[in-house]
Formats: structure tokens, sequence, C-alpha cells
């Protein structure tokens, strides 16, 4: 992959990281200025599962920082675009849709296939 590319990606990772760590940062300082004490058990309710439901999105952004943080990485080692299992070239439409995977479609087919057999 050429290096144009290659910064264009990096671009567009850094700029995820940006984002979901700006929203962190959001979560962070509403669930703590948000000391409503409702008197109500179902409000205090709806708003604990309220708070449950944002916390587990952020893991699964936090999660998808550390995936944005490898692929950076293969970038400056310059095994960023290439399949993990088969060694080609991952297509250029694939890393536009997701550009932190490792995996060509035809190898995520195919993992994706054993993991629904039982």
């Amino acid at each position: 992959m050429d290096s144009e590319k290659l910064e264009y990606f990096r671009t567009v990772l850094n700029e995820e990281i940006r984002s979901l760590l700006e929203e962190a940062g959001k979560t962070v300082s509403e669930m703590t200025a948000d000391t409503t004490n409702f008197p109500d058990p179902n409000d205090r309710a709806t708003q604990e599962s309220d708070r449950n439901f944002e916390l587990r999105i952020r893991d699964r952004e936090r999660k998808l920082i550390n995936k944005i943080k490898e692929a950076l990485g293969r970038i400056d080692d310059g095994t960023f675009g290439i399949c993990d299992v088969c060694g080609e070239e991952i297509g250029e439409a694939r890393l536009k849709a997701r550009p932190v995977t490792t995996l060509c479609i035809d190898c995520k087919i195919e993992q994706e296939r054993k993991e629904r057999r039982p």
C-alpha cells in the first residue's frame, strides 16, 4: 500500500480515537454531574439501567480504541492491510469500512463459517 493511502488510514484511525475519547469524557462528566436522587424506585431503576447501558457502550468503545491502536502500530511496522491468515492484501473497500480489520474478506467469511458450526 502506498504512503498516501497509509496516511489516509492513519488520519481516519486517529480521528476515530479522538471522537471515542471525547464521548467517554462526556459520559464521565454527565455521570458525575447527575446527582439526582429520585424518591421513586422506578425512576431510580431506570436511571441505573441507563447508566449500565452507557457503561457497556463505553466498554465496547474502549476495546475498539485498543484495536485502533493496534492498527496504527501495523501502519508503523508496515503490516497494515495484510491479512493475518493468508498474507494477501486486504481490499481497500474493506479497510475503508473497517480499518481495524486484520482479515481479508475470504478469511473472515471462513472464520465466521467455522464459528457457526457446532
